[in-house]
């Protein structure tokens, strides 16, 4: 009995001493987890890093004469829109199409030289508008393929919308065309030599006051 009460204390405090170091390594382990009790998986992480689709640029159709601006708008998923405004000053005086205006559709995500390089990705499709010409919102077949995206699946690549494409034309304004202004005069200095003769700038003075013709 007397052993029992001398070692309690001692094996109270050994007993003690394993509970806490118990509950340290609990508290370590518990520590080094994910917070949320959630982990990361490789997908989660590629669309965070997703780049945002900030492309814009300027090209010109026929000849300088019709400008276009376009630019590259997330619309939600994968899918990224480019917003194409092209505008014919010399049009709205001498008649054609004046306006146009489309909308690009494609999933550039999906390119893995989009994801490493997006400046340079969107000064290929910048290329691209630039060599498309008249085929610009016209044209369903002519996609706008970034070169090192060619090996990326056909829905990486930016497709005409048809349903967006509108254009606006005038005719051009009517040329009025002018009598030249010394037409009547030539007129009447023939008219005096014949009925006339060598008073032919005294008779041509007289047509001048009678008829209403300028000059």
């Amino acid at each position: 009995m007397f052993l029992l009460r001398a070692f309690a204390p001692w094996l109270l405090l050994a007993f003690l001493g394993q509970q806490a170091s118990l509950s340290y390594g609990a508290r370590n382990k518990h520590r080094g987890a994910d917070p949320t009790g959630l982990t990361s998986s490789p997908g989660r992480a590629q669309r965070s890093g997703k780049s945002a689709a900030t492309g814009r640029g300027k090209f010109s159709i026929d000849n300088e004469e019709m400008q276009c601006t376009w630019a590259a708008k997330d619309v939600g998923g994968d899918t990224v829109k480019l917003t194409v405004k092209c505008e014919n000053q010399e049009a709205r005086i001498k008649g054609g199409v004046t306006d146009m205006d489309c909308e690009y559709n494609g999933k550039p995500q999906l390119c893995p030289g989009y994801q490493s390089n997006p400046k340079g990705y969107w000064k290929q499709v910048a290329r691209v508008f630039k060599r498309l010409q008249d085929r610009v919102c016209k044209d369903e077949q002519a996609l706008v393929r970034a070169v090192m995206c060619k090996r990326a699946p056909r829905e990486a690549n930016f497709k005409l919308d048809v349903g967006s494409s509108s254009m606006a034309a005038q005719s051009g304004e009517p040329e009025i065309a002018k009598p030249s202004a010394c037409r009547g005069k030539a007129e009447r200095l023939k008219k005096a030599e014949h009925h006339c003769g060598g008073w032919a700038s005294v008779c041509s003075f007289f047509f001048s006051m009678v008829q209403s013709e300028d000059c």
